[in-house]
């Protein structure tokens, strides 16, 4: 299983702790059932930081390298799909979709589209539940938009109750390609993702989605090549 670079310190750090509790709890007077408990409790802890920590491979569905869809940039469940308007980056009306990441999902992030990274903005906040609406305009995010070949498109990290670090790994001005990572947030969170009305979404409401796979709009020329 593979491991994200952005969590391999801490997967360290727990399995060397699991394996100290284990040896150290020898050298306690307690009964064997509980020498036995807290040895299982350390390494069920370790085996969950591996699994929130994996990394596995993905293949980046066509119509999305050549600016005709948008592709999940999170794996989890959307909870929101509908219309509004985005002024930060693209200051026009546009789709939202918002995807809950619970903290059994993948929490590596991937870009949507292929382009240039054109604008990014940290804004410290709380840390609601990130499933609550609200959550999008009061927690701790990242704002990231990129600006491709056809369009532009603006995705949110939002920090969530459990989720206490976001991790961003993007410069202005860079270079990226749909499908890749850039980051992660890490136990339980949120990512919202805007995209023009020239799209076309091709998801719904309570629909699981998987970071770099599955398709979550289609402009109208691709819209038409699938029919």
């Amino acid at each position: 299983m593979r491991i994200t670079k952005y969590g391999q310190s801490v997967v360290l750090q727990v399995v060397a702790g699991a394996v100290m509790i284990s040896i150290g709890i020898l050298f306690f007077h307690v009964s064997p059932p509980v020498k036995a408990v807290a040895v299982a409790l350390s390494f069920l802890f370790a085996g969950f930081t591996l699994l929130f920590f994996r990394d596995p491979e993905r293949k980046c569905p066509l119509g999305v390298a050549d600016a005709h869809g948008v592709i999940s940039p999170a794996d989890g469940k959307i909870v929101a799909l509908r219309e509004t308007e985005e002024p930060d980056y693209l200051q026009r009306p546009a789709w939202l979709v918002s995807i809950f990441m619970s903290p059994v999902n993948v929490h590596v992030n991937r870009i949507p589209i292929s382009g240039t990274v054109g604008y990014l903005r940290y804004v410290p906040g709380d840390y609601l539940i990130a499933f609550d609406a609200k959550s999008s305009e009061r927690n701790e995010r990242m704002l990231i938009g990129i600006e491709g070949d056809r369009s532009r498109v603006l995705f949110r990290q939002i920090a969530g109750f459990v989720a206490r670090r976001i991790v961003c790994a993007l410069k202005p001005g860079q270079t990226v390609t749909a499908g890749e990572r850039f980051g992660m947030i890490k136990f339980g969170s949120r990512v919202d993702i805007f995209f023009p009305k020239s799209y076309t979404p091709v998801v719904n409401l309570h629909d699981s989605v998987r970071a770099g796979e599955t398709m979550l709009a289609l402009s109208a020329p691709q819209m038409s090549n699938q029919q």
